[in-house]
């Protein structure tokens, strides 16, 4: 099972299915899965098969997964950051993603962080980004991160060239 990690402001726990609700609008709204490949959710029952299907069976598969992001102060869910197992590219990617009101703060870098730290617990070498290349807040926020740009790939989810970011570990 993954670790709980926490930073100045956050706290990353493994999700649960009683998170469903509450990760709803960070699948339902557009302006969060643009560039992410998803086409938006129209219930919580499908925000409950996706955590069922990719975090909770990627933490039994792989040992980690993404993780949910807890404001600390209101501890209320804003997001979620970690690490996923990308088999169309036999690597792991470091991926985040927070409610519109949460953007802009610095808090998927300081998820990042954190999330870096346990890559290396984990004994990765590499972590990648997969970035839609009209996304530029992610792209910030890779770079702040010390990934470096790669090269532009064919990534299925999202159906076009996408960016291929990496960082040694």
């Amino acid at each position: 099972m993954p670790v709980t990690l926490h930073t100045q402001r956050l706290l990353l726990r493994p999700f649960t299915l009683d998170d469903a609700e509450a990760f709803f609008p960070l699948m339902a709204l557009p302006q969060v899965v643009r560039y992410v490949g998803n086409k938006p959710v129209t219930s919580v029952q499908q925000v409950r098969e996706y955590l069922a299907q990719h975090p909770l069976e990627d933490y039994r598969h792989y040992g980690y997964g993404r993780l949910a992001l807890i404001e600390q102060d209101s501890q209320r869910l804003i997001g979620f950051s970690g690490i996923k197992f990308i088999p169309e590219i036999q690597l792991p990617e470091l991926g985040y993603r927070l409610l519109p009101e949460f953007w802009g703060q610095g808090l998927a870098t300081e998820a990042g962080m954190a999330v870096l730290g346990w890559a290396q617990q984990l004994r990765l070498t590499e972590l990648v980004a997969l970035i839609h290349p009209q996304n530029q807040g992610s792209k910030a926020v890779v770079a702040k991160l010390g990934f470096q740009f790669q090269q532009s790939i064919q990534y299925s989810l999202l159906e076009q060239d996408t960016e291929l970011w990496c960082k040694q570990i």
